[in-house]
């Protein structure tokens, strides 16, 4: 916005024409932008942003050509050649592009071939991490993906791949064994088959799973479930995507750790969620 606070003192990075500049946009809460990000907004001359970007963030960039570019998966959607090809047309003609992408444009938000396009076609570029939906958006939530009572890894995976389908070449047996807490990006439409692998490989049945819808917005849900009933719970509670599913312990934490509840009100259902028998500063 043209009445926007200055940045704090810092040597902010000067957009230069003819560089893209890959940006994440964070989980959706305009507030979780980093100061990079708003940096770049209000150089830009044109932003290309993805579907999962919040429209008050795009009030920061007051200059710009706003070009829509999503892709939202059993949608009509832009092909994502077109999408690299466009950036290297738009850097080539002089303009300051600022690339815009939710969560972290490197964490299953295809910046990388993104920004091997634009390199392999002489464009410049810098990358301006984003707070990423299975950390930021699980945190809204109430729900650490790390603790130390409960996980000493912890992994992230994507539900589809490039043909839309379940990834063929995950190892879902040295997944479910290996990582205490797995957290799954865009697997609402493949929840079934997910759960079945990871029950095949032996998860239990009354696993904790929880799943977060618009993460971190004013429309964010959280439906707190299990492995063994996931499936019919999310169509009794017409859940729709976008969804982080973290599966695991950690999402017991919740029961103490749902902030956004408990500033609405409602007490903390469990103070001791794990069963530990002692104070958590005594870990």
């Amino acid at each position: 916005m043209d009445n926007a606070p200055p940045l704090p003192g810092h040597d902010w990075p000067i957009m230069q024409p003819g560089w893209v500049w890959l940006c994440g946009a964070g989980p959706g809460d305009p507030g979780l932008l980093t100061l990079h990000a708003l940096n770049a907004l209000r150089q830009a001359d044109v932003v290309i942003y993805d579907a999962l970007v919040q429209e008050a963030i795009l009030d920061w960039a007051p200059r710009a050509e706003l070009i829509y570019a999503g892709k939202r998966g059993g949608k009509p959607s832009a092909k994502q050649r077109d999408i690299s090809l466009r950036l290297v047309d738009l850097a080539r003609a002089g303009k300051r592009v600022l690339r815009l992408k939710g969560g972290d444009p490197f964490v299953f938000g295809r910046g990388g071939e993104e920004a091997q396009t634009l390199v392999q076609h002489g464009v410049p570029i810098r990358i301006i991490p984003g707070i990423s939906a299975g950390i930021g958006g699980l945190a809204y939530a109430g729900i650490p993906v790390t603790h130390r009572d409960v996980n000493q890894s912890v992994t992230f995976v994507t539900g589809h791949d490039q043909s839309g389908n379940t990834p063929g070449n995950l190892d879902w047996a040295s997944i479910s064994k290996g990582s205490q807490v797995i957290v799954i990006y865009m697997g609402m439409k493949h929840i079934a088959q997910i759960a079945g692998h990871l029950i095949a490989a032996g998860r239990s049945l009354h696993e904790p799973v929880a799943v977060v819808t618009t993460a971190t917005t004013q429309d964010q849900h959280v439906l707190e479930t299990t492995l063994g009933t996931i499936v019919d719970d999310i169509a009794a509670a017409k859940l729709e995507p976008p969804a982080i599913i973290c599966v695991g312990q950690s999402v017991l934490m919740r029961q103490v750790l749902d902030w956004q509840g408990m500033a609405a009100g409602a007490p903390a259902r469990n103070l001791d969620p794990l069963g530990r028998g002692r104070a958590a500063e005594s870990a």
